[in-house]
């Protein structure tokens, strides 16, 4: 899995997405490729299966930890999986004649490399050929892809190549498919600003244009606009207020189910008619929680049918920050880096304080800051940092939550030095030696001291052992601020789960439009993914690992099937 709090990581990520913000909202390639890349304004399925049942698949956010992501598309490759739901009832689902991708196909930024690397190979050894009549793959791209300006993503998926026993397509960021009884499949492109750019929305006007009046469409989005706006209080964003245009102006509110990715979760919404809003971000990236960002009930008087894991678990697992030097334990190196620098700004010899000198300590330490004012502008430094890491999420408590998280660190690195020093000198009994060559003529014990070293060895040592304590205390810190914010007011829930780089969770969406044109969706959920696999040596057609992980779950239904109406 990535780890997103490694420092390295941190630094890299922030880069990739400082340049795609500055860059890539001033160079749209969708306006590119509108014009030098023609694509049809459908893909036609509706001729096939023919009297019988048509099948396609839907997944999003893959391309993370192998683990996840190969478990997934091992599933999607099967011919058929048999799954139980939750009511004991055995389904038979054959594998999609068509694999949506709904965005974000890898982390934690596109490239050629890491396309081949965390997607690519994971799908190859799933499945590297298929029979005929093969399977084609279509693909939206997500924000992460975005991050490269869109051009790995456009060698992959729109050259017309083979992928994992799957055809591509596509030649375009966006796409129509016509299927069969009536149903139609729209993918949008929102870029990175949730935006849907004219040519796209003109694209669609002229698809829309082939519909007959009782066609109904499965809509997929990067983003589950109708969550983020349910928790928002603010005025309709851009992708809102997009989807609302292609709904009303476009389709002619024919859009009977909503999906989407970029949360790692399975949740489903349902109106008084019957249409569904699911996202189902759980091809491979790391989970996400369900209990946040609440979204009970939808503006738009969807309510929440269902989450996957359940509001319980997600909370649990939330706890598991408290630990999050065991999950990310080069985050360390940070907040011991961070202690360090507090302690080197108000350097104060505490070594003979103890707990009962503790007034005398925090004097002795106020008084070197105001001879030292830089100490007081890194302190100062801090505690905006964390206001400007701060969720806004928390709204006008922002600045409040930030100041807590900020002097919480300072306190902390106040206590991690004192008792360093304090352990070196009463502890240990080590002293500095109080001038040049006089260990030659002093006993130490003299002055109370087991023993004298060079000034500059007992500098290092309280260093070293400072630097240590903000290692080991300092994420303890963060973990505390992480689960206090998103288990009691509902925010950071993308930073704490980050951290946990939890891979279990999994779920994909396969899809069923019978002979009658009702369509039924079947969400497989993966609780907990292999860690451990064996080489099967079945040839390219069938996976090319098994799983060897007795602790591992096997796939179930993570609700009975969700039927959608048919067109009137």
């Amino acid at each position: 899995m990535v780890k997103w709090l490694h420092p390295a990581q941190l630094i890299r990520t922030g880069l990739d997405a400082l340049v795609a913000a500055v860059f890539g909202a001033r160079a749209d390639h969708r306006l590119i490729e509108a014009v030098v890349r023609p694509q049809p304004l459908f893909f036609d399925y509706s001729d096939e299966a023919a009297g019988e049942d048509f099948w396609l698949d839907y997944v999003s956010d893959t391309g993370d930890g192998w683990n996840p992501t190969y478990a997934v598309a091992r599933l999607l490759a099967k011919p058929s999986l048999e799954l139980t739901d939750e009511r004991g009832q055995t389904h038979a689902l054959e594998r999609g004649r068509i694999l949506v991708l709904g965005g974000d196909q890898v982390y934690p930024g596109a490239s050629r490399d890491t396309y081949e690397e965390r997607l690519v190979q994971p799908y190859e050894e799933a499945m590297a050929r298929s029979p005929a009549p093969s399977p084609d793959l279509f693909a939206i791209p997500g924000n992460h892809d975005w991050y490269d300006g869109l051009s790995a993503f456009m060698r992959l998926f729109c050259a017309n190549r083979w992928l994992a026993g799957r055809r591509t397509r596509q030649s375009r960021s966006y796409f129509a498919l016509k299927l069969p009884r009536g149903w139609w499949l729209v993918g949008t492109d929102v870029q990175l600003e949730n935006d849907i750019d004219v040519p796209q929305v003109e694209y669609f006007r002229q698809m829309a244009t082939h519909m007959q009046p009782g066609d109904r469409v499965i809509l997929c989005n990067a983003e589950p606009a109708w969550i983020l706006a349910a928790t928002a209080k603010r005025p309709r964003g851009y992708l809102e207020n997009n989807l609302d245009y292609l709904q009303e102006k476009v389709f002619g509110r024919r859009i009977s189910l909503f999906l989407a990715g970029d949360l790692h979760h399975y949740r489903r919404h349902e109106d008084p008619e019957g249409r569904h809003k699911i996202t189902a971000g759980g091809g491979g990236a790391f989970m996400h929680p369900t209990h946040t960002p609440k979204a009970e009930r939808l503006r738009d008087g969807y309510t929440l049918q269902k989450s996957f894991p359940d509001e319980k678990t997600s909370m649990k697992l939330a706890r598991q920050n408290l630990m999050l030097i065991r999950h990310s334990p080069l985050f360390g190196l940070l907040t011991g880096a961070l202690y360090l620098l507090l302690a080197l700004a108000t350097f104060t010899e505490l070594g003979h304080h103890g707990a009962a000198q503790l007034p005398d300590a925090i004097r002795m330490v106020a008084a070197s800051i105001v001879h030292r004012p830089w100490s007081l502008v890194l302190g100062l430094g801090t505690i905006g940092g964390l206001i400007g890491l701060a969720d806004p999420a928390f709204g006008r408590g922002r600045m409040l939550a930030g100041t807590l998280h900020g002097l919480a660190h300072i306190i902390t690195a106040f206590f991690v030095a004192w008792s360093s020093l304090y352990f070196i000198v009463s502890g240990l009994g080590i002293c500095a030696e109080p001038q040049p060559q006089a260990l030659a003529w002093i006993d130490p014990t003299d002055a109370g001291c087991a023993g004298w070293v060079p000034l500059w060895t007992k500098f290092f040592m309280g260093c070293a052992l400072t630097f240590l304590g903000g290692f080991l205390v300092g994420p303890f810190v963060m973990g505390l601020y992480l689960t206090i914010s998103v288990n009691g007011f509902g925010t950071h829930s993308n930073e704490a789960f980050i951290s946990l780089a939890i891979p279990d969770w999994k779920n994909f969406l396969r899809l069923r439009i019978n002979r009658d044109g009702e369509l039924t969706v079947y969400p497989v959920g993966l609780e907990r993914v292999p860690r451990k696999w064996k080489e099967t040596n079945a040839g390219p057609y069938e996976p090319a690992y098994e799983p060897d992980d007795p602790r591992a779950t096997g796939p179930v239904l993570i609700e009975p099937p969700i039927r959608v109406r048919p067109r009137d």
